[in-house]
């Protein structure tokens, strides 16, 4: 068992400060995720923008209704295909954050599980007849210390699943309205 409540205190300490490291380390990649997907959309937002301009100026420019309204038509064909690959890049954007959360959350997972272990049997190598209480309580401590650092994981792959639902409602919403804008064209 540990000789004072030093080595108890530093140990709890460095279980608590690795439940932070991979928190921020989970969190730090969300964000990017993120910017990202801000990037994508400011990219697309501002294609969409120059092509409609385009599209506007030579739809204004046609000699008659007729060939106004096949110049609207050819446009609306590169406007699916851009949104199948805005469609593409988020969802390889998704991919790569969910990956990359999952090899960090099970990395430091390993590694958690590692150092309670070790801790555990720290606690309890030593343990004099009459010290099986205390055992206990440091054990709980442990235990404790190690499920806020579960908690601490499902809460940020949560909040990535959150982030996902929102990127796929938002992608849902630019295809149907892509669809919609395709079949108008074509009437």
């Amino acid at each position: 068992m540990f000789t004072n409540p030093e080595q108890f205190a530093n140990a709890t300490k460095a279980l608590f400060e690795f439940q932070l490291e991979t928190f921020s380390t989970l969190t730090n990649r969300a964000v990017q995720g993120v910017e990202q997907v801000v990037a994508l959309n400011m990219a697309t937002a501002k294609s969409n923008v120059e092509d409609s301009l385009a599209a506007g100026k030579a739809i204004s420019q046609a000699q008659d209704a007729k060939a106004a309204m096949e110049l609207a038509a050819s446009h609306v064909q590169p406007g699916m295909a851009g949104a199948a690959a805005y469609n593409q890049q988020l969802g390889d954007i998704i991919a790569e954050i969910r990956e990359e959360f999952t090899r960090a959350a099970d990395a430091h997972m390993a590694e958690a599980k590692s150092n309670l272990s070790a801790l555990i049997y720290d606690v309890t190598k030593n343990v004099r007849p009459g010290s099986e209480n205390a055992v206990q309580i440091v054990k709980t401590a442990i235990d404790n210390a190690f499920a806020g650092y579960e908690q601490v994981t499902k809460a940020t792959k949560e909040a990535v699943a959150a982030v996902e639902t929102q990127i796929a409602k938002a992608s849902a919403v630019v295809e149907q309205g892509s669809t919609k804008a395709a079949k108008a064209a074509r009437k």
